[in-house]
């Protein structure tokens, strides 16, 4: 039938396979994929025999209600041959103690289909076309108005979102942040920590709910308690939840579908801390090479916040070329460019010990798909007792999509060498001084004699 209706063949071409059919037929079938790419036009039946033996014989007197049969039963069976072939290979690599690719290949198998989505009709509702993508896509603020005005609106749902620094920058304190802030929102999430423990990653959430300080917390823990639970009547959910190094994105994904069972949580974002710490699933890579690691780890991330349709934020570590930089490029992301090329908004933190101090942070906008607010700088407030990251206000100059601010030259000590002006010579009353000055003691010394 394929043969009769080169209409069909490539309606089929996105599920064909030639080792989906017998044995007999699987040459035929080789052939045929192999001439229709070389030649761009289907084999004859002559040709088919001339080449494989294999003698087919046409279906005569075909029409629509045929094909329509064919496309229905063409993706069944491809279907159930894909299964079949995964459930087999699936056997041997439990025995090998290869568990990660078999929910890959399963569910690979299960979702082939037909293309049956046209896409999106441009011209026929333009008015519903935006506002499903301002409306349900996401556009969800971050709580710095500086930063969701870059961003036209803030993060969206299905996009990867990596805030990158070096070691002790804050990559952490700043997921926190904006988890609090979509907490308060109403949202509902969890954050995945591969580095830190549950219990700190709580206590620094307390910290920047309450105000305090966490020496403060512990002198009076009741006064905490009574904050954090004050504001958990409004709040979204909220579960913490820590990963050994070296996890993957399946631990990540039966985790998520774990909470969602027993709690019955709806989970709106994930906040995993940090990339650099998972490996991939979908290929075995050393982790020495960075470079493909993460360029698979960072597509299976993208790939789990479209399925979830999740606000997804994760964190990676700057090289050493970017520790005395001021100005971060993609050459300062650790691993190379490729995670770069899969996330959707790149962030760099930049601060320092005498930012901190002074109550500052910085975010570079290093990339954005939705946005045009590469190379743009936002100055934000940190609170160094509360962990507390805020927005100044609309009113500060932060946001300069022209000239590049640098709250580091705010920082340095200046000094300026400059020319003294010769200073005005003083009028000469030095004659009239002494003038006085000897009439009077003429005067004096006269009264003396006289008396």
């Amino acid at each position: 039938m394929m043969l009769q209706d080169a209409e069909s063949y490539v309606r089929v071409q996105n599920i064909y396979n030639p080792e989906n059919f017998d044995r007999s037929l699987r040459p035929a079938a080789e052939f045929i994929a192999e001439h229709s790419d070389q030649h761009k036009t289907l084999p004859t039946v002559e040709q088919i025999g001339a080449s494989t033996g294999i003698k087919l014989q046409q279906v005569p007197d075909l029409n629509d209600g045929h094909f329509e049969w064919f496309m229905a039963e063409f993706e069944q069976f491809t279907r159930r041959q894909e299964l079949e072939r995964a459930i087999l290979k699936s056997a041997d690599l439990l025995e090998k103690g290869e568990y990660d690719p078999v929910e890959k290949l399963i569910k690979d198998a299960v979702q082939i289909s037909l293309t049956k989505d046209m896409g999106t009709d441009y011209w026929s509702d333009p008015k519903a076309r935006i506002n499903k993508y301002f409306n349900s896509g996401g556009q969800v603020s971050t709580g710095w108005p500086q930063m969701d005005k870059i961003l036209y609106g803030g993060f969206s749902r299905g996009e990867l979102n990596i805030f990158a620094g070096g070691s002790g920058s804050g990559k952490s304190l700043v997921m926190m942040n904006i988890a609090l802030s979509w907490l308060q929102a109403g949202l509902s999430g969890v954050y995945i920590s591969l580095e830190l423990s549950e219990e700190l990653c709580a206590l620094r959430t307390d910290a920047m709910l309450a105000g305090m300080s966490t020496k403060d917390i512990r002198k009076d823990i009741d006064q905490t308690e009574l904050k954090v639970k004050l504001v958990s009547k409004k709040a979204g959910q909220y579960r913490i939840k820590a990963l050994p190094a070296q996890s993957n994105i399946n631990d990540i994904r039966s985790y998520i579908k774990e909470v969602q069972v027993q709690t019955g949580i709806k989970v709106d974002f994930i906040m995993c801390d940090y990339l650099d710490l998972l490996m991939p699933v979908s290929a075995k890579v050393s982790p020495n090479d960075l470079f493909v690691k993460d360029k698979y780890v960072s597509e299976e991330l993208r790939n789990l916040a479209k399925e979830l349709n999740v606000l997804f934020v994760t964190a990676s570590q700057l090289n050493r070329s970017a520790v005395e930089e001021i100005e971060f490029d993609h050459s300062h992301i650790s691993g190379g460019i490729s995670k770069i090329n899969t996330a959707d908004n790149v962030f760099g933190i930049f601060t320092s010990r005498a930012m901190r101090e002074r109550g500052k942070y910085q975010i570079q906008c290093m990339k954005s798909r939705s946005s045009t607010g590469v190379g743009m700088k936002i100055d934000l407030d940190y609170n160094i007792e509360t962990m507390r990251i805020t927005d100044p206000g609309e009113d500060s100059s932060s946001v300069n999509a022209f000239k590049k601010t640098n709250i580091y030259e705010n920082l340095k000590t200046q000094s300026r060498v400059t020319n003294p002006e010769p200073a005005e010579e003083p009028e000469d009353t030095g004659r009239i001084t002494a003038d006085v000055q000897s009439a009077k003691l003429k005067q004096l010394l006269g009264k003396i004699k006289t008396t």
